[in-house]
């Protein structure tokens, strides 16, 4: 094996020496016995600043290289990685999975995607935006973005520092089916966290801003007022008694409420049998105006994706329409351990949505009335074998639609089964920061447990 990787202007690869290198690994694991191979080479470069109280606190340059490659004797497999990219190290990578896949059992279902299922053509997705940041501007707009927090009012005693981030990368993905796939993009982001402090005590919250291009990123000033305003309006946070009441999850983590569904359709939870939503494909799990679907070619979207980690084309689907489970979330091992076919879900789902309602969130205070607004989560309590779900939260109590006061300390507790059933609307304040996107969400009823 020989090869020759050079980087262009912008410290990356190209394309096409990427999909060489590939190439050659997999001719490789084929001179040493393989029957089937599939690799992912990956560059990648990027700028991360941090600054607290004004000054620099962290800065990190990074430039990564990677390569993974999964090897099949049969119904065999191994898998090995190395961040060398030179001849002689992916000449070691592959006999290292090569001899992994000589210990491993014989898997009926182990193997490459179906060739029928992988991707013809490769959409354009406009998914690469480089941002040339230099240091001086990152240190520049991360102080801006921290000062204009700290100068929305004189109870922002504190700092955690605002940071911002410029990534780029190059990953091509191939198989002895013969597929290619090159994905190129790049994701920019700024963040702020401050500390409020009166006499009630101290509160932090925080605000950030994420996207493919920086043009769409919101100015710093905009992410440090709110990152102050957040924090800000949690001052004087008081307890609840225990109580069965409506709760309104916010648009930022509203996501998590429907990752819990991706948990329980996902093909590994299926046929290992440990899921509360076993075998409900084609029954009720929401109520009957909700949609949830995939949108995989969202132009500039977070999770947009022309295929997915095996190189089977990811198209537009629905997983769940009035209220009705469709399907689930699979890979082609998983597909098969299930006797179904692969949903382009090897890595994961891409740009979830579900379908927003009529109101944004101050609407959906007015509708609920009185109940529980949730603005954080805390801990992790939830079973996906049973639906059980107890986090801890904070927030605000809502009373004749309207904030009433902060409140913290206290738990929130239910089913999923019960949530998803009763989940009485989905906002149009849809976040779209993530790969789940979505709206505040109304529950109908939850329980409440406080002092």
């Amino acid at each position: 094996m020989s090869s020759k990787t050079e980087t262009n202007a912008a410290g990356l690869a190209s394309r096409q020496e990427l999909t060489t290198l590939v190439q050659e690994v997999l001719a490789e694991a084929g001179r040493q016995g393989a029957s089937a191979a599939e690799a992912t080479i990956g560059m990648s470069q990027g700028l991360a600043v941090t600054v607290r109280l004004g000054e620099v606190e962290t800065v990190e340059h990074t430039r990564d290289k990677s390569l993974g490659v999964t090897v099949y004797l049969g119904q065999r497999s191994g898998s090995a990685s190395s961040s060398d990219l030179r001849p002689a190290a992916l000449r070691d990578t592959v006999r290292a999975a090569v001899t992994i896949a000589k210990y491993i059992a014989a898997d009926d279902c182990a193997g490459l995607a179906d060739p029928g299922r992988l991707a013809k053509t490769v959409p354009d997705l406009d998914l690469y935006h480089p941002w040339r940041l230099t240091l001086d501007d990152a240190i520049e707009r991360a102080q801006r973005c921290e000062q204009a927090a700290r100068d929305v009012d004189s109870r922002i005693r504190n700092s955690e520092g605002a940071s911002i981030a410029s990534y780029e990368g190059l990953d091509v993905y191939a198989n002895t089916h013969g597929f290619i796939g090159a994905t190129r993009a790049t994701r920019h982001s700024l963040s702020c966290a401050v500390i409020g402090q009166d006499d009630s005590g101290m509160q932090r919250d925080y605000w950030y801003t994420v996207a493919r291009n920086a043009g769409d990123l919101e100015v710093p000033e905009q992410v440090g007022r709110e990152s102050a305003r957040r924090s800000l309006r949690r001052l004087g946070g008081r307890k609840l008694a225990t109580r069965r009441t409506p709760v309104l999850f916010e648009a930022p983590i509203a996501s998590s409420i429907l990752s819990h569904l991706v948990s329980a359709v996902r093909g590994s939870s299926l046929y290992r049998q440990a899921s509360f939503l076993l075998d409900h494909k084609g029954r009720r799990v929401f109520a009957p105006h909700v949609r949830i679907h995939e949108q995989p070619h969202l132009q500039k979207a977070l999770g947009s994706a022309a295929f997915d980690n095996e190189g089977v084309a990811t198209a537009p689907r629905d997983l769940v329409k009035d209220g009705i489970l469709q399907g689930y979330v699979l890979d082609s091992y998983a597909a098969r351990k299930l006797g179904l076919t692969t949903t382009g879900n090897a890595g994961g789902v891409h740009n979830l949505t579900i379908e927003p309602g009529r109101h944004d969130l101050a609407g959906l205070i007015t509708t609920m009335h009185t109940g529980l607004l949730v603005t954080e989560l805390i801990g992790f309590g939830v079973n996906t074998v049973t639906g059980d779900y107890s986090r801890g939260a904070a927030g605000f109590w809502i009373e004749n639609g309207a904030i009433q006061y902060p409140v913290e300390e206290i738990t929130i507790a239910g089913n999923l089964k019960d949530m998803f059933l009763h989940l009485a609307e989905a906002g149009n304040d849809v976040d779209v920061r993530g790969n789940i996107r979505s709206g505040s969400l109304l529950i109908e009823e939850m329980t409440l447990a406080g002092s």
